[in-house]
Order: structure tokens, then C-alpha cells, then sequence
């Protein structure tokens, strides 16, 4: 992995100590916390003995350090590449991130080096003027938890404005769509960011209302780890919360927690797995797999019928 807390958390801790310990003697006291902020809960055992009885010989008897400079550590090669990729990405521009220095580096990997195929071609204008600008408003409004007033577009193409109180930005893989997360109407409010018209903040509190809590839903799978299911279950459902109960060595009850607006998401998501994914409940979400898999087949008979 190019960059990872696992690794890198040790590097932090101790240059944090030292960051302490060269503009003065820093003390048992010290060490702990910084371990305990910028470390593992273990990591103290290691770090403060390696320390103190100078098998690291970074730090003198007395708390001081023979070290002049504060340490830093400076990206290899290799992470500004991957940082020049990230930087590349479409998406990125939503958020106004900028890095300066990596003008001459080229880029790990760009969109040419790999295809999605499992996501819908009608995602979100990242590249337009007028979408990004709704979505750091949007974005701004999040952070500040300020009311917004909204115009949004509906499916007929109807105008709807509506005054809310944003809670959080929800990104869908599947969809290649940000929407947010709102409350201060009757009912919850989901709203497509591609779908905003306008939206600006608004000043003092918007009435409240008595919100429906967001329909939460549940399914349990029964998932066969062969050809590395389990693995790439993992990776595919990595933004839906959910818990992984090992029954042997090739068999795992998996549960999913959802929003009922992912439903349709969900499903076909669990049905590219094939053979080694099973829905075990609830009987509901059973039906609608049944359902999708007779029309496919329906479908798929009514093609052939059509070429013949």
C-alpha cells in the first residue's frame, strides 16, 4: 500500500515526539499522550521503553533530544505519483484541492488505464461550472450545518424549491452520483446534487418539523468464498455498514444495513455474484430477486424470439 496508518503510524508518533522534544525536554507524561493521539493503544509498550533506554537514540535521559530540526517525512516518489493521479480525477475538482510541486511528476495511472463496467454512463457534470458551484455551496452548507434554499428539478422537469437543513453527502458508485442528505421538512429530503437548479444559504433557523427517521432497511447473505468472493464482497459493499460472521473456512453470513433508496442498487449488486451470494432474508428482498430474475429472463427469451 502506498499510503497506510498501519505503517506510517509509528513514523508519525515519534516525529511528533521529537517535534515536541526539540523546542524542549519532553516527559514520560508527554510520550503517552502523543502515542496515545497519533499511535495504536499498544503501541505505547513498544515506543516509550525503545525511548527511554535509548535503543532509539533519539531522546537523552533527561527528555532532550541531540536532534536540531524538526523531522519531517517527505513524499517518496512514488506517493506524488499517486498524489498527481488523484489529482487527475474529475471528481477532485468539487472539493478545490490543490497540491504544488507536482507539476513535473507524472501521473501513476489515468482513466485510460482502466474501464468501469458495472456503473451507469449518466453520472453526474463534474466538469460543469455551473454543478460545481452548487455543490460547494451545498458542500459549505454541510460543514456549517446552515439552512439552504434549494430549486431542484423533478423528474417531470417540474421546478421545486424547498428550505433545509443539510446533514451529509452521500456518493453512489453505482450511480456516479453525489446527492444530500437533508432534514427540516415534513419528510426527509434525499436531493440529487445534478438535479439543483439554485440553492444559496439562508439566514437564522428554518421552521422544524417532526422528521421521519430514514427508512433503514436489513438482508443477510450467505456467501460461499470461492474465487475470492469474499474479498470482493467486501470491496464492492465497503460504503454500506454492515457485519461478516465466519461459519468454516469457505461459508460467512455477511448482513447489509441500507437506506431503502439503495434498494435497487443493492440488488444488482448482489446478483452480479451469482451462485456465491444468497439472499437469506428478509422474504421480501427474496421476492424482488425472483422478480428481477424472471424478467431477465423474460427478456432474454423475448430477444431471441426477436432475432430469429
Amino acid at each position: 500500500m502506498i499510503f497506510s496508518e498501519i505503517y506510517g503510524a509509528y513514523y508519525l508518533c515519534v516525529s511528533k515526539i521529537l517535534e515536541k522534544a526539540v523546542n524542549g525536554s519532553i516527559t514520560d507524561k508527554d510520550i503517552r499522550h502523543i502515542a496515545e493521539k497519533y499511535a495504536f493503544s499498544e503501541s505505547l509498550l513498544a515506543i516509550e521503553p525503545a525511548l527511554k533506554k535509548q535503543k532509539w537514540t533519539l531522546l537523552q535521559p533527561d527528555g532532550s533530544t541531540p536532534i536540531q530540526h524538526i523531522p519531517t517525512i517527505p513524499p517518496s516518489t512514488l506517493e506524488k505519483m499517486w498524489l498527481k493521479a488523484i489529482l487527475l480525477d474529475k471528481r477532485i475538482k468539487l472539493f478545490d484541492v490543490r497540491i504544488d510541486g507536482l507539476d513535473n511528476v507524472e501521473p501513476l495511472f489515468t482513466e485510460d488505464d482502466y474501464t468501469i463496467f458495472d456503473s451507469y454512463s449518466d453520472g453526474d457534470p463534474y466538469n460543469d461550472n455551473h454543478y460545481i458551484k452548487n455543490f460547494r455551496t451545498v458542500l459549505s452548507a454541510v460543514k456549517s450545518h446552515r439552512p439552504l434554499r434549494i430549486g431542484i428539478k423533478n423528474k417531470r422537469g417540474m421546478l421545486n424549491e424547498v428550505s433545509v437543513i443539510p446533514e451529509f453527502l452521500e456518493y453512489s458508485e453505482k450511480d456516479d452520483k453525489f446527492r444530500l442528505i437533508t432534514s427540516g421538512t415534513k419528510n426527509n429530503t434525499t436531493v440529487n446534487i445534478g438535479r439543483i437548479l439554485y440553492c444559496e444559504p439562508l439566514n437564522g433557523n428554518i421552521p422544524k418539523h417532526n422528521n421521519q427517521k430514514r427508512n433503514l432497511c436489513t438482508v443477510t447473505l450467505a456467501l460461499t468464498d470461492e474465487r475470492n468472493a469474499l474479498e470482493r464482497v467486501m470491496l464492492h459493499f465497503s460504503h454500506f455498514e454492515k457485519e461478516a460472521a465466519k461459519i468454516d473456512d469457505l461459508h460467512y453470513i455477511i448482513t447489509i444495513h441500507y437506506d431503502s433508496s439503495d434498494e435497487t442498487e443493492l440488488l444488482i449488486r448482489i446478483l452480479s455474484f451469482g451462485a456465491k451470494l444468497k439472499v437469506t432474508s428478509p422474504e421480501s428482498f427474496i421476492t424482488l430477486i425472483k422478480k428481477r430474475l424472471l424478467l431477465q429472463k423474460q427478456n432474454l427469451s423475448s430477444n431471441k424470439s426477436t432475432a430469429r
